[in-house]
């Protein structure tokens, strides 16, 4: 059997934009890394989350979103509140998955969909269609039984590809999306595994929220899969996704920069003698030579908490006597 290829052309519009998407990923390397910038990291998973979920009818606002997440209680559909709870579990598995790994996938899509579908996890057994914002179908997917042939042939082009990361990862964005291979949640699947495969090329994609630029621009994202279909070829969407990455990056660069900015010298000092090891707000003192707690608490703790640079041992309790404070 001769190994399926998808159809696509790469053009000069492409390559433009692909430069430029490196080059801004260039000016994050001149930045630290966002591995030293945990309430960023948070406030994007939060974003990819709510914007991927919303775009699939998911009504919980950004602000609900983050309350489920942090295990609040949430007035709102008990549908939606499992979808969050299943989305943050399975984005927190990123760097554990494989995303040349077809099984992984399926893995995936039973975390992303357990308690919401029978048969999370596994391929569609009947007809699926796209439908968008607008209750219109707009494509009518292959048929069931062809469904795990087309997808091991998609995985076998995506593992030997040599094509650039970021078109390789749009073209199967689109293919994943018009063979449709589970009953629901492919939309919120693609999405998730796209991310997952710029994250194996470039770990900023992890915390990149692609997704909210994605809901931004919904009715074009429904278009150019509408069009790819129509013209035989994934040309529209790959475009569609390099502009939409191009603009998820240059707002990062944007966040880093600014985040950055509003990191002071005390919180610096701060976070040079604090261990990962939880420490008493006086172990913290002595080491930074202050006399004064409410200087201490003002100037340097309560903005480092702020931050989410460091974390308490008793996040309920603030003012706990006993409370110890570490490196996040």
């Amino acid at each position: 059997m001769e190994r399926y290829i998808p159809p696509y052309d790469i053009t000069e519009e492409m390559l433009e934009l692909t430069s430029e998407i490196m080059e801004d990923l260039g000016k994050l390397s001149n930045v630290n890394d966002l591995d030293k910038l945990p309430r960023l990291r948070r406030v994007n998973r939060i974003k990819s989350i709510q914007s991927s979920l919303a775009i699939e009818n998911n009504t919980l606002s950004l602000e609900q979103v983050t309350d489920v997440i942090d295990g609040k209680r949430v007035l709102g559909p008990q549908d939606d509140i499992i979808a969050v709870k299943n989305a943050f579990a399975v984005y927190k598995m990123i760097p554990d998955f494989d995303p040349f790994s077809l099984k992984d996938l399926k893995k995936a899509h039973g975390i992303m969909m357990e308690y919401l579908i029978d048969n999370a996890g596994h391929f569609r057994t009947g007809q699926v269609g796209v439908i968008n914002e607008k209750e219109k179908v707009i494509h009518v997917a292959p048929p069931h039984d062809l469904v795990e042939s087309l997808m091991e042939q998609l995985f076998d082009w995506l593992h030997t590809s040599k094509a650039q990361m970021l078109i390789r990862s749009s073209v199967f964005h689109y293919e994943f999306e018009f063979i449709h291979p589970f009953g629901d949640g492919n939309g919120r699947t693609g999405r998730l595994w796209q991310t997952a495969l710029l994250a194996s090329w470039k770990p900023i994609f992890e915390w990149t929220p692609i997704e909210n630029i994605i809901k931004n621009n919904q009715e074009e994202y429904y278009q150019a899969i509408r069009l790819s279909t129509a013209e035989g070829k994934s040309n529209r969407f790959i475009l569609f996704m390099l502009k939409v990455i191009k603009t998820a990056i240059r707002e990062i660069v944007i966040d880093t920069h600014n985040h950055q900015s509003h990191i002071s010298n005390q919180i610096k000092a701060l976070m040079s003698v604090i261990e990962s090891y939880p420490m008493s707000a006086l172990e913290l003192m002595e080491k930074l030579g202050l006399k004064s707690r409410q200087t201490f608490r003002k100037n340097y703790l309560q903005p480092a908490l702020e931050a989410g640079l460091i974390g308490m041992t008793n996040p309920d309790q603030p003012t706990n006597r006993n409370q110890r404070y570490y490196k996040v």
